[in-house]
C-alpha cells in the first residue's frame, strides 16, 4: 500500500504561524467568496475565532484593531473586506524602522556607566538649593561605589569630586567642600558568610520542614 503523505515543508507558508493552518485555510476560503456580504460576514467570524485563539490580546489596547490587521496580513493583503479600521498596506509592513542611536557613553569614565550622565543632567535641571546639593552628593556616593566595584578597595573623595566636575562640564563643583562621602567599607558592605553553626541550624530547619510535609 502507498500513502500520499503531505509534509509541512510542501504546504503553504504560514504568514502568522500562531493561528495554525486551519485558520489559514479559512482565510483562503474567505478570499475566494465572490459575494461581498458573505465575505464580510465570514471575515468578522474569523476575527472572532482569532480572538478566542489569542485571549491574551484582550489586554492589549485596541485588540480588535490588531486582530483585523493580522487578518489582512494572513491573507497577504488579498482579502477584500469592510474593516472598521484603516486597512494596513504591504509596503507599510515591510518598511524598515529608523535606526536607534547609540547610547551616550560617560566619556573616558566608562566605569561609572551611562546612567550617571542622566543623573547629572537631572541634577543640573533642578533649582539651586538644598535639594540639588543633596542630589549632587547622592550622585557622588554612587560614583564612589561604582569606582570601588570596578577598580580597588579604596579611593580618595577628591578623585570622585574631580570626575564629577569633569562629567558635569564644570557645573557641579564639590572639590572644595568639607563634606565627606560615605566610607568605602559601607559602600562595599557584603553579606556575612554563613558560619558552621548557622549552617547546622539551616540544615536542622530543612529537616523539620521535610518531616512536617511528609
Amino acid at each position: 500500500m502507498t500513502f500520499d503523505l503531505e509534509y509541512n515543508s510542501e504546504r503553504e507558508h504560514l504568514l502568522i504561524p500562531e493561528y495554525g493552518r486551519h485558520l489559514q485555510k479559512l482565510v483562503n476560503h474567505c478570499i475566494a467568496i465572490e459575494d461581498d456580504e458573505e465575505r464580510n460576514k465570514m471575515a468578522r467570524a474569523i476575527v472572532d475565532v482569532m480572538g478566542n485563539l489569542q485571549p491574551h490580546l484582550r489586554d492589549v489596547p485596541d485588540f480588535k484593531h490588531k486582530l483585523w490587521d493580522q487578518l489582512f496580513i494572513i491573507s497577504d493583503f488579498k482579502l477584500k473586506a469592510e474593516s472598521p479600521y484603516p486597512q494596513p498596506s504591504k509596503e507599510e509592513l515591510q518598511e524598515k524602522p529608523e535606526p536607534l542611536p547609540y547610547p551616550k557613553t560617560a566619556s573616558k569614565y566608562r566605569f561609572y556607566g551611562n546612567n550617571i550622565q542622566t543623573m547629572i543632567d537631572v541634577a543640573l535641571s533642578w533649582e539651586e538649593g538644598d535639594k540639588q546639593e543633596g542630589l549632587n552628593f547622592v550622585i557622588a556616593n554612587h560614583m564612589k561605589k561604582c569606582y570601588l566595584n570596578w577598580n580597588k578597595d579604596t579611593v580618595d573623595d577628591d578623585v570622585i569630586f574631580k570626575h564629577l566636575f569633569d562629567l558635569s562640564d564644570g557645573k557641579i563643583d564639590l572639590r572644595n567642600t568639607e563634606e565627606k562621602l560615605s566610607e568605602s567599607s559601607s559602600l562595599l558592605r557584603k553579606k556575612p558568610a554563613r558560619t558552621q553553626n548557622n549552617q547546622k541550624n539551616y540544615q536542622k530547619g530543612k529537616q523539620k520542614n521535610y518531616r512536617k510535609k511528609y
